[in-house]
């Protein structure tokens, strides 16, 4: 070999191992002390990730652990794939681990590249909850960077999906090389005679990203830029960093959750600016069904002009979700559930845990206090009835429709359903609406109070004092939660 490419050879490697390890320390991809699975299909990129990784492990102060998944769709040659990474670790002197699964079965008529790749990830994160890594080094390069920002490029994706593939993930994956290109890793594994797998499939042209990988891109590459992939990685590193900021706009607005729904209030959404609307349903979304995957621009946008529109109701159906408007306000779930419906019979003093509210409900039998000071808790809400006017027993229930009663200090007996109109209640929200009752007469209503005639007067004596409180996360009660509605 000429002097001079042996030099030309050290200075690529020297390189290489330079900005693997730059991006490694960057993004705090290893904590020092753990054991790093290393995931390893026998391919090109997986195999020098696995020889770079092994020799900056000391430097690291990690260990490694090689990960591999046996897919069974290639017959004999995924099998011998398995055997020559499990001799790779060997030589390598790094622990092994393999899993073979039945990805066509699973597959079921699915798209089989997403079915594998949710098994792989399964493995993988089953290696980090049972604590056999803390982290997951995944072979990702610069150039698959490029054809997913494309890919998703062409399938219409927003600036979320065009940040693509990050380099650390809150479930533990890391990509160290990101930021090389595959030619580059294969220079690296020919210079040092290392060998490597090929997978047939690679080739196969009736899946979308092998045809954006061996056609359309190089087409792209050499007709209109040949640092497009350069390009498309940047892009992708321009939308992470919009992402992460508008991750933190986001964080810093709570979200109203209500029996595994999430309540967003109209008016709010519809004022707020369009970019701002589109994440903050998003959000909800994601915190209603945890992958918002499948969600659409369309989907979102018809949220959006649902809460815009001038009718106080509306629905709209998205992939596995059901956003409904009531009035002012808009809930997203993952479909009808049953109502909370209860019947409680209380016996004095009572404390009794609203079915669906977070929240309990005390009602109690005090004398009346001449002091003007308050005797109840001013962030609760607290009314208080004339207890010798009433009878027992006493019970708690939800509304039911046809509900009517005069509420103290108006005129004539008003429906329930109506008062909720006004009160501008939502509808998800009046079939556990709590009432008390006393011989199927209602005697109290929550936020609408006792009954004409029997609230509290100057000559009451002895009161029932009704309370709803708050439960706190350290068992407290604190304040009513139940919302009001203006």
């Amino acid at each position: 070999m000429p002097w001079w490419h042996f030099i030309a050879r050290r200075y690529n490697e020297v390189v290489l191992i330079a900005r693997v390890t730059e991006a490694v320390e960057r993004e705090a991809m290893f904590p020092r002390g753990i054991r790093a699975g290393v995931a390893v299909s026998g391919g090109a990129d997986s195999v020098a990730l696995l020889h770079l990784l092994a020799g900056l492990a000391p430097s690291l102060g990690i260990a490694l652990k090689v990960l591999h998944v046996d897919h069974g769709l290639r017959g004999e040659e995924s099998r011998q794939d398995a055997v020559f990474v499990q001799a790779l670790a060997a030589r390598l002197d790094v622990a092994f681990e393999a899993r073979r699964v039945d990805t066509a079965s699973a597959s079921r008529g699915r798209n089989i590249e997403e079915t594998a790749r949710r098994l792989r990830r399964g493995f993988f994160l089953d290696q980090v909850r049972r604590g056999e890594v803390a982290r997951v080094a995944l072979g990702h390069t610069e150039s698959d960077q490029a054809e997913t920002v494309l890919f998703r490029i062409l399938r219409g994706a927003g600036l979320s999906g065009l940040a693509a593939m990050r380099p650390v993930t809150p479930e533990g994956f890391v990509r160290p090389l990101l930021g090389v290109r595959r030619e580059e890793l294969r220079t690296y594994l020919s210079d040092h005679g290392i060998e490597w797998r090929e997978d047939s499939t690679n080739t196969d042209p009736r899946f979308a990203r092998n045809r954006i990988r061996n056609s359309l891109l190089p087409c792209l590459e050499r007709e209109w830029n040949p640092r497009l992939t350069e390009a498309l990685a940047r892009l992708a590193a321009i939308c992470r960093d919009e992402e992460s900021y508008w991750d933190g706009v986001m964080a810093s607005k709570p979200l109203t959750r209500r029996e595994g729904g999430v309540v967003l209030g109209a008016d709010e959404l519809a004022a707020l600016p369009r970019a701002e609307a589109r994440r903050l349903v998003r959000r909800a979304i994601a915190e209603v069904r945890r992958d918002p995957r499948g969600i659409d621009f369309d989907h979102i946008e018809a949220i959006l002009e649902t809460a815009a529109g001038r009718r106080g109701s509306g629905t709209v159906h998205a992939e596995g979700v059901t956003a409904v408007r009531s009035g002012r306000s808009i809930r997203l779930s993952t479909g009808p559930k049953k109502p909370a419906t209860y019947n409680i019979a209380l016996t004095l003093p009572a404390r009794v845990d609203l079915p669906g509210w977070e929240t309990c409900l005390i009602v109690e039998v005090q004398q009346e206090r001449n002091s003007k000071e308050s005797v109840y808790n001013v962030e609760e809400e607290c009314s208080e009835l004339d207890w010798e006017k009433i009878t027992q027993p006493l019970t708690l229930r939800s509304w039911r429709a046809g509900d009517r009663y005069q509420p103290a200090g108006t005129q004539g007996v008003r429906k329930l359903k109506d008062l909720f109109q006004e009160a501008h209640v939502p509808s998800w929200e009046r079939n556990r609406w709590p009432i008390i009752i006393n011989d199927d007469a209602i005697i109290w209503a929550y936020q609408f109070g006792p009954s004409e005639g029997l609230q509290k007067t100057r000559a009451t004596r002895q009161v029932l004092r009704v309370r709803v409180l708050r439960r706190s996360t350290h068992g407290e009660t604190r304040g009513w939660v139940l919302p009001e509605h203006s």
